[in-house]
């Protein structure tokens, strides 16, 4: 069923060729106000070309963009004003504070007050040293820089590239609680580029995952969740893994040793695993924990990247 809500970014078919290599290739999807899009692919896959595409850095062989409902071919100035963005390491005046830097970005962009300087600054923590010039920050402070930069004129689209570079796990989780809050709370639509599959868990509502330039699916964590859980194991603890091995095989029941010392997972349904601890104790092992297990990110995206699942 297609979502009726009016997209804040729509890309339609883009493919973008380099010698004989595809960096994109027919690559569609929309991107609807109030939510986090998680860009997800191996170095290579395309994720920058498309992005790159998007803020028009480059213009695509075949497909159109369009932000805000503006094509950016033939309406660029209306909907670049729609849009902030941070691609690979944000451009700033080494020699110059934090603050004119930042304040020399929103010249570019009409209405943008002092006030909402202010605000910009100390939503990304650096009002302390908002004065200091930018070559005495750290790669974690100037990504901070950046991303204020980006969401100074409070743009409808907001475009990340690896906004997590240089980041601690403090200045990760302030990150994450500010993308949060203004997609869930302003309502502005954010793309987020990364690696770090298990960030991107915590943070989007919807991913697209892409490899060697085709998109291969766009969906809900949730989706993909379920598409794994049609295989569900359950690690288990026990005194002696090979003979637990050995009795789950003799069952039918499949199961592996598991790297942990003393744990093997088996594939059980919830309503049978109650019968397999049976099984094992029965037959004298003894039982130290058992858990459910969840699938990350992480081994959801290897899986599909990697021909192991379908996802339908």
């Amino acid at each position: 069923m297609e979502d009726a809500r009016t997209p804040a970014l729509s890309i339609r078919h883009i493919t973008k060729i380099y010698g004989k290599k595809r960096a994109a290739d027919d690559v569609s999807f929309d991107i609807y106000p109030g939510e986090i899009f998680g860009f997800l692919g191996p170095n290579g896959a395309g994720k920058t070309t498309v992005i790159k595409s998007i803020l028009g850095f480059i213009f695509p062989d075949e497909g159109e963009v369009f932000i805000d409902g503006h094509n950016i071919k033939k309406e660029y100035e209306k909907a670049m004003a729609s849009v902030g963005g941070i691609v690979e390491n944000p451009e700033m005046y080494q020699n110059l504070s934090a603050r004119l830097n930042i304040e020399m970005y929103a010249k570019l962009h009409d209405g943008v007050s002092e006030e909402m300087i202010d605000n910009v600054i100390n939503e990304v923590g650096l009002s302390a040293r908002a004065k200091e010039p930018i070559r005495k920050y750290s790669l974690g402070m100037k990504q901070r820089i950046g991303l204020a930069q980006a969401m100074v004129h409070r743009p409808k689209l907001l475009i990340l590239d690896e906004p997590t570079n240089g980041l601690d796990p403090t200045g990760i989780h302030q990150l994450r609680d500010i993308l949060k809050k203004y997609a869930h709370e302003e309502g502005a639509a954010v793309m987020v580029s990364s690696h770090i599959l298990s960030e991107m868990q915590l943070l989007c509502d919807r991913v697209g995952i892409i490899d060697n330039g085709k998109l291969i699916k766009v969906c809900s964590l949730e989706e993909l969740n379920d598409q794994m859980d049609s295989a569900p194991g359950y690690s288990i603890k026990v005194s002696d893994k090979d003979k637990a091995l050995k009795i789950l095989e003799d069952n039918n029941i499949p199961a592996k040793a598991a790297a942990d010392e003393g744990v093997i997972e088996a594939e059980a349904d919830e309503d049978k695993i109650s019968s397999v601890i049976r099984l094992l104790v029965t037959n004298g092992v003894d039982i130290y924990e058992v858990r459910k297990i969840q699938s990350s990110l992480e081994d959801i995206f290897l899986q599909v990247t990697g021909g192991g699942i379908d996802i339908e």
